[in-house]
């Protein structure tokens, strides 16, 4: 058993560093242990005692994009109309809807509201004139150059009329007031691998690891890379 383990993990060094030439952290690190799985890891698997890996990959549109590190807020008065702009990070079209039920105030007048998830993006005038709320909150998002975000902007009616203009000056820059200053963090996707590894293999797995300088989870049953 240990001459087999021992002749067998050459083989899996030179597999995962060959493939890590060229392309993205997470497709390297998905490429190597699909020919892993399918060649190696079946051999280790009876020869070692081995668990085939398994990948649980997290959102894979924008490897790295700037977000906001938490919820934040701004006011904004006009002509006795309240603007109440809220903005936090967003990762999928359900916590845009949860965010939304959180915030919305039923009592005001109106609940408009723009979100950005990479390439995909939605906007509510919630009553206002069409172009007047939603969309100049989403300009404020991209012109901020952020993503994953989401903002909504609650308003009383102070009982005068801003027309057109006065609404998209109003909507676009009680947003852009909140997300100007607001701390933000640099957030990099990730790949889950999980890695079922005999005790007496780790040894041979941990310089792997520290190589490619990945995150580790330890737990009884091995380490999650």
């Amino acid at each position: 058993m240990e001459c087999c383990s021992a002749s067998l993990l050459p083989i899996l060094h030179t597999r995962f560093h060959t493939s890590f030439v060229g392309t993205s952290l997470e497709q390297r690190l998905l490429y190597s242990f699909m020919r892993f799985s399918s060649r190696e890891g079946a051999l280790l698997s009876t020869a070692a005692g081995l668990e085939p890996p398994t990948c649980q990959t997290q959102p894979r549109k924008g490897e790295i994009y700037t977000t906001l590190q938490h919820r934040v807020s701004s006011e904004l008065e006009v002509k006795r109309s309240k603007f109440i702009a809220v903005a936090a990070p967003i990762y999928d079209e359900e916590g845009a809807r949860a965010f939304l039920s959180e915030v919305r105030d039923p009592r005001a007048t109106h609940n408009c509201w723009a979100y950005k998830l990479g390439e995909q993006y939605r906007f509510n005038d919630d009553g206002e004139p069409g172009g007047t709320a939603g969309r100049p909150i989403h300009s404020a998002i991209v012109s901020s150059v952020l993503d994953r975000v989401m903002a909504v902007v609650i308003r009383y009616f102070g009982g005068i009329k801003l027309g057109t203009g006065g609404l998209v000056r109003a909507y676009g820059g009680v947003t852009s007031e909140c997300l100007k200053d607001a701390p933000t963090c640099v957030v990099k996707s990730k790949v889950t691998m999980v890695l079922g590894v005999p005790f007496d293999l780790l040894g041979s797995i941990y310089p792997l690891v520290s190589m490619w300088k990945l995150e580790t989870h330890k737990d009884t049953h091995g380490i999650m890379l």
